[in-house]
Order: C-alpha cells, then structure tokens, then sequence
C-alpha cells in the first residue's frame, strides 16, 4: 500500500497573498539569515498549528521568533488588526484580510510569505541543518500525498456534518471520510510513524487533521458517525502518541481552537458535539 492512495479527496486552497521563498530567489533578497525572520501564528488555527509544531521539532526558537495572536481574530473581515501595518506595507493599498500565518523580514518590516507550506519546508531547508530531517529526501511524493489527504479529511467531515446539501451527499462524504480513515488503520499498523522511521512533516500533517477532525468537525456530526470516526484504535492511539511529545502538546490551545471555532462555524451543532473521541488534555499534560 502505498500513501499516494490514502488522498481520497481533493481539496483546495485560498490562493496566499504572499509567497515569497527564503533562499530561492536572489532578486527578493530573502537570505537565509538566523534572527532576520519572525512568524506570527495563531495555533488555533490549522495552518499555524502545523507551523508551530515543525518550528518545535526544529528547535528554531532562537533562529526564527514566533510571535503568537490571539485565536479569535479582532477585525471584521476575519483578520488581526497587529498584522495590518506588514499587509499594507508590503502591497499598495491592501485591501484584503490581514490573517495568519505570516511569515515577516524583521529588516525590511514587510511580508515575505502566507503559504503555509512554503513557510514550513523554507524553514526546514534552511534553517534545520542538524536538525531532525521533516522533508527526507525522496519522500517528497509522499509528504504532499498526506498534504493532500489531511485536506481531504477536513473537506470530507465538512461535507458530511453540512446543514445543506442531501442526506446521500452527507453520506457519501462520511463514508470517503471512513474509507481514508480506514486506510490509514491499517497502514499504520505496526509503525511509530506514517512515512520514515522518524518524525516528519507527514506526521505533523497528520496529527493537525485529527485534531481538527475530534475538536473541530466533529461538533456537526451525529453521534453514530463519531462512533465510526473512533473505532479506528491504532490510528487514536498514534494520536496520543504525538500528542505527549512537548512539540505537539505544548502547541495544542484546546480552548483556543474552541473559541475561534465557535465564532466563525454557522452550521448547527449535532449529537456528535457530546461524543470525544481523545481526552487530549490529559495527553497534553504528560508534556508539562
């Protein structure tokens, strides 16, 4: 079984506002300088998490600051008004939501990226130099494949907890949900982690898509879905597994997540919402 075959469903994203590449463009100046670079995260949010778990892992604390933002953004539109001064010093009357991630040049005090990914493995190829390898070399395939698939899980419990659409919509979508979640089950099976025999960005990409999934998604499933959504023991109990690792937990802002969730979701909350499937504080904790 390969982990090209666990992407079930596409999904897309927002084009960044921003994407400019550390070290890979001589025009923009973007060197690979320690100190010069600063992120500004919400690990509320999916994105920031993922980020703020991989800048852990590469222990880039001194290397690169994090600035974190409060969960619930604080403008209308969606965005934070303290990243509003980086978006309209480096487009000409910005017009758009000031959001995170970003990823900023403390010399030039503009944005150099909001890609999320490209944030990520810039990082990692930079800056991770002895560090542990999140991007091994030849397993690029597969980290986007499981890129793909945790978008595909996120897209799919969206769908299957939608108020609109048909019922055989919803149930189409749980049950590609369950078939990918299944998948992994089994391939999982005797393994610590997803790709290598270390930690990597797949496991990071992983482990988000489940934290969504139990503390995001769920709330606009019914209780029977949820139930199935559980009963996959080895893929829960890798879960934990991760989440008792300090670059994992300490990044985990339960009531963070809750919060920003409950001021943007307009869906209705299901049986599902009574029904967790991970006491994450308690595995969170071991980390403290």
């Amino acid at each position: 079984m390969s982990v090209t075959s666990l992407a079930h469903v596409p999904a897309t994203h927002p084009a960044p506002a921003f994407r400019g590449r550390i070290g890979q463009d001589a025009r923009s100046g973007h060197y690979a300088v320690p100190r010069r670079y600063r992120l500004h995260l919400t690990a509320a949010c999916a994105d920031g998490l993922r980020i703020a778990v991989a800048h852990s892992l590469l222990g880039l604390d001194d290397v690169c600051p994090v600035t974190f933002l409060d969960p619930v953004p604080d403008c209308p539109d969606g965005g934070h008004s303290a990243l509003r001064p980086l978006y309209e010093a480096s487009a000409h009357r910005y017009s758009g939501a000031a959001v995170a991630p970003v990823l900023s040049d403390d010399w030039s005090g503009r944005i150099v990226s909001t890609h999320a990914a490209d944030i990520t493995r810039d990082l990692a190829r930079h800056f991770g130099g002895g560090r542990p390898a999140l991007y091994p070399c030849g397993a690029e395939s597969e980290t986007e494949a499981v890129e793909r698939m945790g978008r595909g899980i996120a897209q799919a419990a969206q769908q299957a907890g939608s108020a609109g659409g048909d019922d055989v919509d919803r149930a189409a979508a749980l049950e590609r949900l369950l078939d990918t979640l299944g998948s992994l089950e089994r391939w999982l099976v005797g393994r610590a982690y997803l790709i290598r025999d270390h930690l990597t960005a797949a496991d990071v990409e992983l482990w988000v898509a489940l934290v969504q999934l139990d503390t995001v998604h769920r709330d606009h499933l019914d209780a029977a879905a949820v139930q199935h959504i559980a009963d996959h023991p080895t893929l829960w109990a890798y879960a934990r597994r991760l989440t008792a690792h300090p670059a994992f937990g300490t990044h985990l802002d339960l009531d963070g997540i809750a919060r920003r969730h409950h001021a943007h979701c307009r869906g209705l909350e299901a049986a599902g919402a009574a029904v967790q499937i991970l006491d994450w504080a308690s595995h969170t904790a071991r980390t403290s």
